[in-house]
C-alpha cells in the first residue's frame, strides 16, 4: 500500500539499526515461500498493540501485525527477495533520526507520522479501508 522508513528511538533500539522500513499489505497478498515463523509480542510506541512475526530458525523479523490487526501485515520491507522495487515513500519520525544519516529532499520526511489521506494513493486508501 506504503513504503515508509521509520526513524523513531522504538524502531532504532529494537532493530539496532539506524531505521526500520515498513510495507503494510493485505494478508490476502502476502505469501511465505519458506520457512515457518513464530509470533512473539512487541513494543508498540503507541501502545496500540504490536504482533511480530519471526523466522523460527534466525529470529529476524518478517512482518508484524500493529493494532491486532490480523488482516494487514506490515512487512520488514529488507526481509524481501527484490527490496529495491520497495524505496520509502516517505521518512517517518526524522525529530529522532541519527545525525549522521543524510536524507534528501526527494522522499517526503516528517516530525512523526504521516497523514494517510494526504499520502497513500487513491487505490491504497481503498485498499486499507477495505481491511481496516
Amino acid at each position: 500500500m506504503f513504503t515508509h522508513a521509520c526513524h523513531c528511538r522504538l524502531c532504532q533500539r529494537y532493530t539496532a539499526s539506524a531505521f526500520v522500513v515498513h510495507s503494510p499489505v493485505e494478508m490476502t497478498n502476502f505469501k511465505l515461500d519458506r520457512g515457518e515463523l513464530v509470533q512473539t509480542p512487541g513494543p508498540s510506541g503507541s501502545g496500540g498493540g504490536h504482533t511480530i512475526n519471526r523466522c523460527k530458525n534466525c529470529g529476524d523479523q518478517i512482518y508484524s501485525h500493529v493494532f491486532n490487526n490480523p488482516k494487514i501485515a506490515v512487512l520488514k520491507t529488507t526481509t524481501l527477495d527484490q527490496p529495491n522495487q520497495f524505496p520509502p515513500q516517505a521518512h517517518i519520525y526524522v525529530q529522532t533520526k541519527l545525525h549522521w544519516v543524510e536524507l534528501n529532499d526527494t522522499v517526503p520526511q516528517f516530525d512523526e507520522f504521516y497523514d494517510r489521506e494526504e499520502m497513500y494513493s487513491s487505490e491504497s486508501l481503498a485498499r486499507r479501508k477495505q481491511v481496516e
